[in-house]
């Protein structure tokens, strides 16, 4: 199969993995006052999705052995395309959330079988991890900033402006029609179940989870949280178009240092601390491009580092597929928590500092969580100098 097509169906489908969420954001507000949602109601724009890509993504190892690896992405992008679709008749809240509801499903299952085809047509390419995470964030920061314009030129509707992202959607299933036409062979391995057994498979759970939690919550709430400083709609949008794109070339950037220095788990405590340094400046001072910056490089550097770590400790397809599976599955489960509690934190006190202040904790016990990672690489020898430096430079 040409390598460009293979390339072209990676980024295609990795573009539509995120702007049903983030095209949420910058428009929450009209959004809210449109159908008189409240905060906690308004969270479930983007933690149902999360949440659905936490409770699915355990499932796409047993649909992809069924139907294929490639098919199975085929029909989650098509489930992705129609529920962003759905967006434009949207007449209430419920049918709004539905839509969250349906995306999530699809990008639960899509997910972790990425991963499996990176690992199955590029077995020593992990470096196509950072393509992968960068393509993600590239589509989650188109939605985030041209949401408000294209609110704007479409007569300032909110459906419309949701609704058009589904184009990336068709875009993708021309391509992947076209892989997924091919005779493919199906795996039904027995070593295809999630490791829960591992406790290392655990740990890294764990760690997705409150990585995830963190970057929903801020992709979920920075543009509210900069407009409640007096900042306009358009400053609010620019600050998270800003906090998104910063990590295209953060995910690029630290899989070469990893590959260079090594010592992952340090290159994930010092993404976490731009973290830390992000939210403090969102509690204390007026300057939310920085922070808007910092965190855009922490988050930039955690997310294809998290996506790596199942590549270094599996070694088929099928397995990374499964270790990804779970990760995803228990993280995003984690992660859709976030977005909520933030909601409820702001309905009860009115604000975001008790918010920020419980994401600053979530934060301090990642870091805990990475230094023990590093501990159990040093005392297991689980991450061999060797193979981080060869994939990651493959």
């Amino acid at each position: 199969m040409p390598v460009l097509l293979l390339l072209a169906a990676l980024f295609l489908a990795s573009l539509n993995m995120r702007p049903v969420i983030t095209s949420v954001a910058p428009l929450l507000g009209d959004i809210q006052s449109g159908l008189g949602m409240s905060g906690m109601t308004a969270s479930l724009l983007t933690t149902l999705p999360v949440l659905c890509m936490g409770v699915f993504a355990p499932l796409a190892v047993k649909i992809s052995n069924r139907f294929g690896l490639e098919r199975t992405i085929f029909g989650s992008l098509g489930l992705i395309g129609a529920a962003t679709a759905l967006r434009f008749f949207t007449s209430g809240p419920s049918m709004l959330i539905g839509t969250a509801l349906l995306s999530g499903f699809g990008i639960g299952i899509a997910g972790p079988l990425l991963s499996g085809f990176i690992k199955k047509y590029f077995p020593n390419g992990s470096m196509l991890v950072s393509l992968y995470s960068a393509s993600l964030v590239f589509g989650a920061s188109l939605a985030a900033g041209l949401s408000v314009p294209i609110y704007e030129w479409l007569g300032q509707s909110w459906q419309k402006a949701l609704a058009i992202w589904a184009v990336l959607a068709i875009v993708a299933l021309i391509c992947w029609g076209w892989i997924a036409s091919r005779p493919v062979q199906l795996e039904r391995r027995a070593n295809n179940k999630l490791p829960l057994s591992n406790k290392r498979a655990w740990l890294l759970t764990l760690l997705f989870g409150m990585m995830a939690s963190i970057f929903y919550s801020i992709t979920a709430w920075l543009a509210p949280i900069v407009q409640s400083m007096g900042y306009s709609k358009h400053d609010a949008g620019t600050m998270l178009t800003l906090f998104t794109l910063v990590q295209i070339p953060m995910s690029f950037i630290i899989s070469l240092l990893v590959a260079k220095f090594r010592r992952l788990p340090l290159w994930l405590v010092m993404c976490s601390l731009f973290e830390l340094a992000g939210i403090t400046l969102l509690l204390s001072v007026d300057a939310p491009f920085v922070s808007a910056l910092l965190l855009g490089i922490g988050a930039g550097g955690l997310f294809p580092l998290a996506l790596l770590l199942p590549f270094m400790e599996t070694n088929r397809p099928e397995e990374v597929s499964s270790w990804s599976a779970m990760n995803q599955g228990g993280g995003y489960a984690v992660a859709a928590i976030g977005p909520m509690l933030i909601g409820r934190a702001v309905d009860w006190t009115g604000n975001f500092k008790l918010a920020l202040i419980g994401l600053m904790f979530v934060i301090v016990l990642m870091i805990g969580g990475q230094l023990l990672l590093g501990m159990g690489a040093r005392n297991k020898q689980a991450i061999p100098a060797r193979r981080v430096q060869g994939s990651v430079r493959a």
